[in-house]
C-alpha cells in the first residue's frame, strides 16, 4: 500500500517508550492478527540491524493451521536471529543452528535455542507452562537486544515476571464488532487494573481471584480494595470482568504495560469495515490502535 506506516516500527516505539526491551503480543481469540504483528515487527527489527530473539506460547509459523487447514501468517527471519523452537522443528541442514539445548518441554517434545544462519521461513514452539515461556525468554534476553513473545491469551501468567511491552490483537472473530470492541476493551481495562490506594482499607488476595470468588465478594457488599498481585491473577475476563469491576474496587500489586492495539478486520469468521473499527477499538481502550494490513493509525 503506497504511503502506509511501518507498523512494526511503530510498536516498537511505543515498547521504547515505555523502557521496554521486549514485546509480548497476546490476542482475544484464534486469527486476531497476532501473528502478522509478529511478523511484521520482526521485520522492522531486522530493517534497522537490532539483534533479536523471537519465542512463542504455542506454535506459530507454519503454513497450515493444525485445527482448520487454513494457511497461516509464516515468519521470514534474517541471518544472526535467535529463536526458541521445538527440537523436532529444527530443518536438516546449516540452516538454523542449535546453540542450546534446555531442559523445557512443549507439546513437540523438547525445546531449543538457535540462531538463524540462513534467511527462510521458520516454526516457533513454546514450551508447556507459562512459567517455561518467562524462562525461556530470560535466556534469550541474555543474548540479544530486544525479544519478541508470540503470546495467547490463555498464558497471560507468562507475562507475570516480565516487563514486557503487551500488544492486544482483535480480530474479526466475534458475532458482532460491539462483542469485539467488548472483548478487547475488558481485556484492556483487566491488564491496566491500578495500583493499590495505601491509605485505605484492602483485602489482599493470595493467588487468583476467580469468578466465584469474586461473586460471593460482590454478595457480602465488599467496599475494601481487592488487591491481587498483578493482572494476570484475575481468573476470569470478558462481560464478566466489566461486571465485577463496575461492583469492586480492584486494584493490582504490580501493574503490566500493554502499549497498542493492533486490528484485523477481515477473518474466516467475518469482516467488520475496517476504519470504523479501527477508530472504535482505539476509542474503547484509549490505546495507540493500528490496522497492520492496511498500514494504518487510528486518528
Amino acid at each position: 500500500m503506497t504511503g502506509a506506516m511501518d507498523v512494526g516500527a511503530q510498536l516498537i516505539a511505543r515498547a521504547r517508550a515505555v523502557g521496554a526491551r521486549s514485546i509480548a503480543v497476546v490476542g482475544t481469540s484464534k486469527n486476531a492478527g497476532k501473528s502478522v504483528d509478529v511478523a511484521a515487527i520482526c521485520a522492522a527489527l531486522h530493517q534497522e540491524a537490532t539483534s533479536f530473539a523471537l519465542c512463542s506460547a504455542g506454535r506459530d509459523g507454519e503454513r497450515f493451521d493444525i485445527l482448520n487447514g487454513l494457511p497461516k501468517p509464516r515468519f521470514f527471519l534474517y541471518p544472526g536471529t535467535l529463536l526458541a523452537t521445538a527440537a523436532a522443528l529444527v530443518p536438516r541442514g546449516a540452516a538454523l543452528e542449535v546453540i542450546e539445548a534446555t531442559t523445557e518441554r512443549g507439546a513437540l517434545g523438547p525445546i531449543v535455542l538457535a540462531i538463524v544462519r540462513a534467511q527462510g521461513y521458520y516454526e516457533v514452539a513454546g514450551p508447556a507452562s507459562a512459567s517455561a515461556l518467562d524462562r525461556i525468554a530470560t535466556r534469550l534476553a541474555q543474548r540479544c537486544d530486544f525479544v519478541v513473545v508470540d503470546g495467547a491469551i490463555d498464558r497471560l501468567a507468562a507475562l507475570r515476571k516480565r516487563d514486557d511491552a503487551i500488544v492486544i490483537a482483535v480480530g474479526a472473530t466475534a458475532p458482532t464488532q460491539a462483542r469485539a470492541i467488548e472483548d478487547v476493551s475488558a481485556l484492556v481495562a483487566r491488564l491496566r487494573l491500578p495500583e493499590p490506594d495505601r491509605a485505605r482499607p484492602a483485602l489482599r488476595i493470595d493467588g487468583a481471584l476467580t469468578a466465584s470468588y469474586a461473586a460471593q465478594l460482590i454478595r457480602e457488599g465488599e467496599h475494601r480494595q481487592v488487591i491481587v498481585e498483578d493482572p494476570t491473577r484475575v481468573a476470569f475476563g470478558g462481560k464478566r470482568f466489566v461486571t465485577v469491576a463496575a461492583q469492586l474496587d480492584l486494584r493490582c500489586e504490580r501493574a503490566l504495560r500493554p502499549v497498542a492495539c493492533t486490528v484485523a478486520p477481515s477473518g474466516p469468521e467475518g469482516r467488520y469495515e475496517p476504519a470504523q473499527f479501527l477508530r472504535a477499538v482505539a476509542e474503547a481502550t484509549g490505546l495507540p490502535t493500528y490496522d497492520v494490513y492496511a498500514g494504518a493509525e487510528a486518528p
